[in-house]
């Protein structure tokens, strides 16, 4: 079973602890889906599996305009491993995807299916 916890904390980039800057998120979103994000708000994300923590990070959360479909994505980074390098995901607000936790959950379904191949 999951639990989560999600809390919003104010938009300031001080309140990033991803070692990435807020541009860098925009530019992701922008990036990979158009449009124009402007960050509303840092989500703090907790998730467990059963008694595992498998995530616990902050989401930024972005308004978006000119997308033909979604008005809001979800983005965050993450290091790569044996790297100094990061990865960025985007995530749209589409679908089944209402949240920061939906986003966040979708991106660890997605990992584990790639690791079972």
């Amino acid at each position: 079973m999951s639990e989560q916890r999600a809390r919003r904390l104010p938009a300031e980039p001080s309140a990033n602890m991803t070692d990435v800057s807020v541009d860098q998120l925009q530019r992701a979103v922008e990036g990979q889906h158009g449009g124009t994000a402007k960050l509303a708000y840092v989500s703090h994300v907790r998730e467990l599996y059963g008694h595992e923590l498998v995530w616990d990070g902050e989401v930024h959360v972005f308004d978006l305009e000119g997308h033909p479909e979604a008005t809001r994505a979800y983005a965050w980074s993450r290091p790569i491993k044996g790297s100094n390098k990061r990865r960025f995901y985007a995530v749209l607000h589409l679908g089944t995807i209402h949240s920061a936790i939906d986003a966040v959950r979708a991106f660890i379904a997605t990992e584990r299916k790639a690791m079972e191949r």
